[in-house]
């Protein structure tokens, strides 16, 4: 209720400003306001009028708008380029065509201190444009329907003023910037996260890291009170538990003071490392659970099924490299830019969206084949004394609640994996909006936690002795139907002689 939207899109219109001294590399920064502002013009045609090339026209933009300034709060700044091309029948815009940037960041804190360089390059982007009507005399003065360029982005924000200046230089014997029809203007879309909604997620990931932090020791220390080794459900509930807090350990503090640029891309791979913790966690919880399987209690047992998720968490790792880690050094890079980056960015994500469905299909008939075996067991239940029955009852009600939010908790990550590619996409690859709002986030992270939590209580070894109708020797006698039903059993003997047995029986 109290968080605003996650994210702001603010519209910027850039200023053409002159720049008509000899050495542009040299050139101080135009600004396109104050005190200092530069020379504007109004439009082309003056510039025609006063005989000014297009090589001393620089396209000025000053980030935030008057009267306005940046915070730290903001975590990320994301740059959406779009393009004004009016067309002319005699500079018409030519088919794949590719405009030149000559683009420039810089940043002070002080609305009279000198500009400070960020970053400088010269960036390429593929102009993907329209044209409704048919290209004739009557037509012209008409604009292109562009798409939307990628255009920059900065993973944190801490400086309070930026300028950017963008030159189109025009050389006819290189082919730069000729025929990319008759520019009227450079408009920006400016996108970053709201304050408000930082101050909520930081207070979430502050108030739950002590949570987990201490349902954490509380469950490891409940298994070193064992007389046995820890069996692999359990040291694989510790290690999501460990993966859980290392994305709740609230180190975005440090961003609000610190310049890390670098926090987009520890963010992404500690989503990541969570991810695949989760979807291996799925696999076991159910691989220990199948009552009738032979392989059990070793991790080598599910490497057909953990191997591609541990290929698929590789290929995002690469994928975020090539884009967020360039990014570092060049925040006007984008793998969006080219062809060839653009249809392995674009397979990447149909790809990881079908291995999910996928992975969730076969999560599901996994879910299926542990239900139809306990329904098989729980036949047996009744031939039970009182006290055994409550227990295996309730072993089999903890074990159906838990896969229900398992099932629950997958079908939602895999929507909110979907939901969130899409968003980001959009300004890059098509014109789907969908509008995610701060509740989705915060709910999906808080179940995240809740999942662990839960699993933490629920499968603890329990502390307590259930006398002599619990003992090894009352299970031996009983059926191997019955026996089997005992791999979930982690009370203070532990499913020692009782697992071999039941092993044995399914070997059998």
């Amino acid at each position: 209720l109290p968080a605003p939207s996650p994210t702001t899109a603010v519209p910027y219109m850039s200023v053409k400003c002159i720049d008509v001294r000899k050495n542009h590399h040299k050139a101080k920064w135009l600004m396109p306001w104050g005190p200092n502002h530069c020379k504007k013009l109004k439009d082309f045609d003056e510039a025609v009028s006063r005989q000014i090339e297009a090589n001393d026209i620089v396209f000025a933009v000053h980030i935030p708008l008057p009267s306005k300034e940046m915070s730290p709060w903001f975590q990320f700044m994301l740059f959406i380029m779009q393009l004004d091309i009016a067309f002319k029948m005699d500079n018409d815009l030519k088919e794949n065509a590719e405009i030149t940037l000559d683009v420039s960041l810089a940043y002070r804190d002080d609305m009279f201190d000198d500009w400070e360089e960020i970053a400088h390059a010269i960036e390429i982007r593929k102009l993907k444009c329209t044209f409704g009507s048919p290209k004739t005399v009557e037509s012209e003065g008409r604009h292109y329907d562009c798409d939307f360029l990628p255009f920059m982005e900065i993973g944190s924000v801490a400086h309070k003023y930026y300028l950017i200046n963008i030159r189109l230089p025009v050389n006819d014997r290189k082919g730069i910037n000729v025929g990319i029809g008759e520019i009227k203007d450079i408009r920006l879309v400016g996108i970053h996260q709201n304050g408000g909604f930082t101050k909520v997620w930081f207070a979430m990931k502050t108030f739950l890291t002590p949570s987990i932090l201490i349902i954490m020791v509380w469950y490891w220390r409940r298994i070193t009170l064992m007389t046995r080794a820890p069996v692999l459900l359990e040291k694989v509930i510790f290690a999501l538990g460990i993966s859980m807090t290392f994305i709740n350990i609230p180190v975005e503090w440090f961003s609000i003071g610190f310049d890390w640029t670098w926090m987009l891309l520890f963010g992404d791979i500690r989503q990541g490392i969570f991810y695949a913790m989760l979807l291996s966690f799925w696999i076991i919880f159910c691989g220990e659970h199948m009552m009738d399987q032979n392989e059990r209690n070793r991790l080598s047992g599910y490497w057909k099924q953990v191997g591609p998720i541990a290929v698929g968490s590789f290929c995002l790792f690469v994928f975020d490299m090539c884009e967020r880690g360039v990014q570092l050094k060049n925040p006007f890079y984008s793998i969006w830019t080219t062809e060839v980056g653009t249809e392995l960015a674009m397979a990447f994500i149909i790809v990881a969206g079908i291995c999910l469905c996928l992975y969730f299909l076969f999560l599901c008939f996994m879910v299926f084949q542990v239900f139809r075996n306990i329904s098989g067991k729980q036949s047996s239940l009744p031939a039970m004394s009182k006290a055994r029955r409550l227990h295996y009852e309730g072993l089999i009600f903890r074990f159906k609640f838990m896969m229900l939010i398992t099932l629950a908790c997958a079908a939602m990550t895999v929507i909110f994996f979907i939901v969130s590619q899409v968003t980001e996409g959009h300004w890059k690859w098509g014109d789907i909006t969908i509008q995610v709002n701060s509740a989705f986030f915060t709910g999906i992270y808080g179940m995240w936690n809740l999942y662990v939590f839960a699993l933490m209580f629920l499968y603890a070894p329990s502390h307590k002795n259930y006398g002599e109708d619990q003992s090894n020797g009352d299970l031996g006698v009983n059926s191997g139907e019955e026996l089997q039903l005992t791999t979930t059993i982690t009370h203070v003997d532990g499913p020692t002689e009782v697992y071999k047995l039941a092993r044995k029986e399914a070997q059998e």
